[in-house]
């Protein structure tokens, strides 16, 4: 998958493909035609609300979708002590997924990143980095 070009559109529509679900069963869902829901298909980009109505139904957090994205992509944030606290809650960027280890291991096995570099970019623990490396090579072994 190409976390760059998120298409949640055609992600949704799949999902709903996937589960077997009557598109009549998610417009009544979200109480919307069928021409609105294919508009909506059709669309790189929808309403957060929609988009949480449709993870509720077809049971997928299409938010760890941009989760990922900021993961991999956005710029870290610079620890600054003179930086104003936020009310908002603070998280972590430690939601690891198999796509987000795979594109790290392949950073690594290309040669275009160290594990040093990955450890620093991505602040992924020494330890989380050295272990899926150690599962990868076993698993490329075995097959």
């Amino acid at each position: 998958m190409d976390l760059k070009n998120i298409h949640i559109g055609s992600l949704i529509k799949l999902r709903i493909e996937e589960r077997n679900i009557d598109m009549l069963r998610v417009c009544k869902f979200l109480k919307c035609t069928e021409d609105e829901l294919n508009y909506m298909l059709s669309e790189k980009s929808l309403d957060s609300e929609i988009i949480l109505k449709l993870s509720t139904l077809l049971e997928y957090d299409f938010f760890r979708l941009y989760s990922q994205y900021l993961i991999l992509y956005a710029p870290q944030a610079i620890s600054n002590d003179s930086e104003k606290k936020t009310s908002l809650p603070q998280y972590r960027k430690n939601i690891y997924t198999k796509e987000m280890v795979d594109f790290i291991l392949e950073q690594i096995g290309n040669g275009s990143k160290t594990q040093m570099q990955i450890v620093q970019e991505y602040r992924i623990p020494r330890s989380t980095l050295y272990k899926w490396v150690s599962k990868y090579t076993q698993s490329k072994k075995k097959d």
